[in-house]
């Protein structure tokens, strides 16, 4: 009995470090939201702040954008929007603890969901 609870023990540390640091996915994607103050065409402005809360880079981040709209352009490098899918920051990585950020304009604050991304760890 002991001969097998020191072999769990050693294939649960193994598991560990075969692992890694980087238990990260869409989980670790953070999108809040807040007004600018800003008005345009009478709708306020809304600042995005889309950050990935991981040690890994991921990249290829994609967000559910079904029903999006604002009166004020995005920058497509930042938010292009193809069907109903966002992608964010034109596929580039997104840093480990960074930031992407991007403003818009409509009546509401629109529920950006995340739908996919690649972690990239090392």
């Amino acid at each position: 009995m002991v001969a097998f609870i020191k072999f769990l023990c050693v294939l649960f540390v193994v598991s560990l470090v075969g692992k890694g640091n980087c238990q990260c996915g869409l989980s670790n994607v953070s999108i809040n939201q807040s007004k600018t103050g800003e008005v345009v065409q009478q709708k306020p402005v809304w600042n995005v702040t889309i950050t990935n809360n991981c040690a890994c880079s991921q990249s290829d981040l994609t967000l559910s954008c079904n029903g999006f709209q604002t009166v004020k352009p995005v920058d497509s490098s930042v938010l292009s929007k193809s069907g109903n899918e966002c992608l964010v920051n034109n596929g580039v990585i997104v840093g480990p603890f960074s930031s992407v950020t991007f403003t818009y304009a409509w009546d509401t604050s629109f529920p950006f969901q995340t739908l996919s991304s690649t972690v990239n760890c090392s």
